[in-house]
């Protein structure tokens, strides 16, 4: 890198997108570096909608300083279709899986192993949603409404999202 015409940054998201603060610092110091141009590879299937949030707004801190581009590695699904909506132009190989939205929360329910080894949770809560799901009894219909109640919230946060950013019939 280097030279007469100046660098191009390379970096990489993968996996499993979470908030992470010493991503979103690298972030912020390659905005402010004097680097002319970023490609942002990803290959990720979603992850977190807060860190999926926090990974766009940190990408849209750098397109706004010089030109974006992600190259979609295979996937950039759910929260990767997200960090690549903040880029100016998006690459990927017409196999590519780009753009798959959606909100999943998911636990085990361990109940019946439990019994056949003969063991037996006990909690003293100071709510009864406190520590709602849990995998050592079965999910009570209050709490499985709060869950589906979330699962909703984010789903239509991620919708209006979409339709914000202007690309709602490539979110489907």
């Amino acid at each position: 890198m280097g030279g007469p015409g100046g660098s191009i940054a390379r970096i990489t998201i993968e996996g499993l997108i979470r908030s992470s603060r010493p991503r979103t610092e690298a972030l912020e110091r390659l905005s402010k570096s004097d680097a002319k141009a970023v490609i942002v590879h990803i290959n990720s299937p979603g992850g977190t909608v807060a860190g999926s949030e926090e990974l766009y707004d940190a990408l849209v801190k750098i397109k706004a300083k010089k030109p974006l581009v992600v190259v979609v590695d295979g996937l950039a699904a759910s929260g990767g279709y997200i960090a690549a909506m903040a880029s100016d132009r998006i690459v990927a190989q017409q196999s590519a899986i780009v753009g798959s939205i959606g909100v999943i929360f998911q636990y085990p329910n361990v109940t019946e192993l439990l019994k056949t080894v003969g063991v037996q949770i006990e909690s003293i809560k100071s709510s009864p949603l406190k520590a709602a799901p849990s995998g050592y009894e079965p999910t009570s219909p209050e709490a499985r409404a709060a869950i589906e109640a979330l699962v909703k919230d984010s789903y239509d946060w991620f919708k209006a999202w979409c339709a914000i950013a202007g690309t709602w019939t490539t979110c489907f």
